[in-house]
């Protein structure tokens, strides 16, 4: 039975993974320029044919002082009109789009000054996880619902997808990724000042990722939910079912275990021992049948957390990746969170 219902959820995922017609697979780069503008010395913005070297270097000094890495001047110019907050990005990319960061507020009615950060999925769109910050309202939590970079409005003109969050330029994607957690601080940043007194993040897949690195360098979240989960950035674009166009973009270029060196500094792997003797509650969301967030690499977060004793519980889907989004999965995740954010935050 549990072989027939496996083969089922398996043609359901890819069913629903192969709707979309305009991945584009884009070629590989080092994209070391992109490292270069962050500011740390380590990667000259021409790598002279060593550019593999120039990485590794960059990023051993990011892990080795990623509060340096993760570190951002404070936003200036929050205006929220109409349920909407605007500001700048504190990290600076060549598109004036993306560095235009949205937010939609939802505040509950009433109830105890709480509040979380919300991230959807890659590739969402400007209604991405509205849902679940209305149902976060009726357990009486505040929602800001972020725009990842690169995400709905933040998108440059010549994209019809979030290609440069997640792609075969190894630098973008660190630079993207960097971004969108700075990005979630900030957020971070208004709640606070708004008088809320305690806050969390919640994110999903992509989301989940960044959400997690911003929660480890940021010890005044509270709560962290994290939807779907794997130890290093890499290893879900390399197996994944949904990023098969971005794995094929690396060719021969990189290896899966170059990659997940190089992604280090934007994988949860590199960070959770930052979790460790904090006031913090995790919640780790899996799914037994997931095509794109492998439950094997899932399998190794939930391992590390045990090992590691930190605070945290476990919600297990009986689906997919890609199926989460779907009746009764949808709802089971979304109560799931919910009940979670009311009890601990």
């Amino acid at each position: 039975m549990t072989g027939l219902y496996a083969r089922y959820m398996n043609r359901w995922e890819r069913k629903l993974a192969t709707r979309d017609t305009n991945r584009v697979v884009r070629p590989f780069e080092w994209g070391t320029e992109w490292l270069h503008s962050i500011g740390f010395p380590a990667c000259p913005a021409e790598a002279n044919g060593s550019a593999a070297a120039c990485i590794d270097r960059f990023v051993a000094e990011a892990l080795a002082d990623s509060n340096r890495f993760y570190e951002y001047e404070a936003v200036r110019d929050y205006r929220l009109r109409d349920g909407r907050l605007n500001f700048t990005s504190p990290a600076h990319s060549p598109f004036a789009e993306n560095n235009s960061v949205g937010a939609l507020w939802f505040p509950a009615a009433k109830g105890p000054r709480r509040a979380l950060v919300v991230l959807p999925q890659w590739n969402s769109d400007e209604n991405g996880h509205v849902g679940l910050a209305k149902l976060l309202n009726r357990f009486g939590i505040s929602a800001l619902r972020l725009t990842m970079a690169y995400h709905a409005e933040r998108k440059p003109r010549e994209l019809e997808r979030a290609d440069y969050h997640v792609s075969a330029n190894i630098g973008r994607t660190i630079h993207a990724t960097r971004q969108s957690i700075v990005d979630v601080r900030a957020c971070i940043d208004w709640l606070l000042g708004e008088g809320f007194e305690r806050v969390g993040v919640l994110g999903t897949s992509l989301g989940s990722c960044v959400a997690c690195i911003a929660t480890a360098h940021d010890a005044r979240v509270k709560v962290g939910i994290f939807n779907h989960v794997s130890m290093y950035f890499s290893d879900v674009v390399w197996t994944g079912l949904s990023t098969q166009f971005v794995r094929r973009g690396f060719g021969d270029r990189v290896s899966q275990d170059d990659l997940r060196r190089y992604w280090g500094v934007i994988s949860p792997a590199s960070f959770l021992d930052r979790f460790e003797g904090r006031d913090l509650h995790s919640l780790l969301i899996w799914a037994r049948h997931d095509s794109t967030f492998l439950p094997v690499y899932s399998r190794q977060v939930l391992d590390s957390f045990r090992e590691r004793k930190l605070p945290h519980r476990v919600f297990t889907l009986p689906c997919g990746h890609y199926t989460t989004g779907q009746f009764p999965f949808n709802l089971m995740d979304g109560l799931a969170m919910c009940r979670f954010a009311a009890r601990y935050l």
